[in-house]
């Protein structure tokens, strides 16, 4: 027995952000929220920004009250955020400009300018990663389509993580698994895509080196260290893509997994990347994971769909928990109305009621109009879109999957847990809610030597939080239901 060691983890989502302290006392690992901060998009004239400035000060405001904790007790720090998006620093290391939210709708057409300037199966061949107009790639392409000057006067891209990281420890580095977001990355040599940027007429001499997720950066810079009183506290690169952090702390005996927050992430866990015409074909990503590993899998719009409603009804005046949410889905009418998540409509902010009525009356279903109509639509539409994906997934990798295991924030939901066990009829392991967390702090022992191994830490995951298993039920209705939504996604992605 070791005496307890105490680590900060900070994930900074979509909607908002953790800090948590997380504590090991060389059996078990313990967790306690130590600050939360909301995280939306602040809109300048007509685009779309993210307040990387609050957002630091929040997180050094959790480091601070994990300070007070423990004082010197304090043994490690990291933090993770959500992909694809990046900062632009000048020749002084100045930030050049609030950073662009992947909503922003400068990207619109970006995708047909780059299938333009090199044919979309070089692009996946040499990246193996998805399309989606998002993407740091058509981010960047846009800002060199319009000649804007932040681009032309850049000196170093870091992406949103990596830019924390700087302003803590001075170190302009990129970690793997978020740069991997991009669509900037070689799926096979694991550097930048140097051909395809020079293709794209983007600069190549802005993207700094690459590290591995669990590098140690340094310490603490000096100024912040005697601002919250944490000198010496090393600052760890952990999995900093948010997806790759809750996916180290799943067990390898789920064949399946399914990161549910703000995203949804139906894939699988891999070694190496496949990328080939099946892959292709149906849009799915190989994206980069921790010692070694990659994740197989295919985005889907997820629980934005309930956030924007919940986001629009409180508005207007009815303001409901997500606990509200769920029971109100609970109680409406099964399958009134299938929507595919993924149609672009949904994609950036606004009325997402009317934009959900509105595709249910163009499609000729009945609308629904009230809070959990259209709740119960989104919720059983996920699990028909997970299983459509969930299916695609074993037709590339020629096998059947057992089981599904649900992680991240999603998985508290049990009506949408119980819909996915029903959608794919396998059963569904719900856990843990704080994987995203569990994997950023794993990657902190195991990067300051508390386990030896990453097979160590997920035996650790184990023993210290528990799931829930849910069996299908009722898949008759699931069945019936199903062609509804692939008749909406169309017959050129199925063939």
């Amino acid at each position: 027995m070791v005496s307890t060691a105490n680590f900060l983890a900070v994930d900074i989502g979509a909607e908002s952000g953790r800090c948590m302290l997380g504590s090991f006392d060389g059996e078990c690992i313990g967790l306690r929220e130590i600050h939360r901060f909301n995280n939306s998009p602040i809109r300048l004239l007509d685009r779309l920004h993210w307040d990387v400035l609050r957002l630091f000060t929040e997180v050094k405001n959790g480091l601070a009250k994990s300070v007070q904790e423990c004082g010197s007790g304090l043994t490690g720090f990291g933090l993770d955020t959500w992909g694809v998006d990046f900062a632009l620093l000048d020749e002084q290391g100045e930030l050049l400009g609030n950073p662009y939210h992947y909503r922003d709708n400068q990207t619109k057409g970006m995708l047909e300018e780059a299938f333009r300037r090199m044919p979309r199966e070089e692009i996946y061949q040499q990246t193996g990663i998805q399309f989606m107009r998002l993407n740091s790639l058509y981010q960047l392409l846009a800002l060199e389509a319009r000649k804007s000057p932040l681009l032309f006067t850049a000196k170093t891209f870091l992406m949103v993580p990596d830019l924390f990281n700087y302003w803590f420890t001075g170190q302009k580095v990129c970690e793997y698994t978020d740069a991997s977001t991009s669509q900037c990355l070689d799926a096979v040599t694991r550097d930048w895509a140097w051909s395809l940027l020079d293709r794209m007429n983007i600069p190549t001499h802005i993207f700094p080196q690459i590290i591995q997720p669990g590098s140690v950066l340094g310490e603490l810079l000096p100024s912040i260290a005697e601002e919250i009183g944490a000198k010496g506290l090393p600052v760890i690169a952990t999995a900093t893509h948010d997806n790759a952090s809750a996916l180290a702390s799943i067990s390898r005996e789920s064949e399946g997994y399914l990161s549910s927050g703000t995203w949804s992430v139906v894939g699988t866990e891999l070694i190496e990347p496949i990328i080939n015409d099946i892959t292709l074909r149906f849009n799915f990503t190989n994206e980069g994971g921790v010692c070694g590993t990659i994740s197989l899998f295919k985005n889907i719009m997820g629980l934005w769909l309930i956030q924007e409603c919940r986001r629009t009804w409180s508005l207007e005046g009815d303001n409901l928990s997500y606990n509200e949410i769920s029971q109100l889905a609970a109680g409406a009418p099964a399958f009134a109305a299938v929507i595919d998540p993924d149609s672009t409509e949904f994609l950036t902010p606004g009325d997402m009621p009317a934009r959900i009525r509105d595709y249910c009356r163009r499609t000729g279903q009945k609308v629904p109009d009230t809070p959990g109509a259209i709740a119960r639509t989104i919720f059983e539409s996920l699990a028909l879109k997970y299983r459509w994906v969930f299916e695609r997934l074993e037709q590339i990798l020629e096998r059947h999957l057992d089981t599904l295991q649900i992680i991240g924030g999603g998985s508290q939901n049990r009506l949408q847990n119980q819909f996915v066990a029903n959608a794919i009829n396998r059963p569904v392991i719900a856990g843990p809610f704080e994987a995203t967390t569990i994997g950023n702090l794993l990657m902190q022992m195991l990067a300051l030597g508390f386990v030896s191994s990453l097979e160590e830490g997920r035996q650790l995951v184990k023993c210290s939080f528990q799931t829930e298993t849910y069996l299908p039920q009722e898949t008759g209705s699931w069945d019936e239901a199903y062609p509804r939504l692939i008749n909406q996604i169309g017959s050129v992605m199925l063939g």
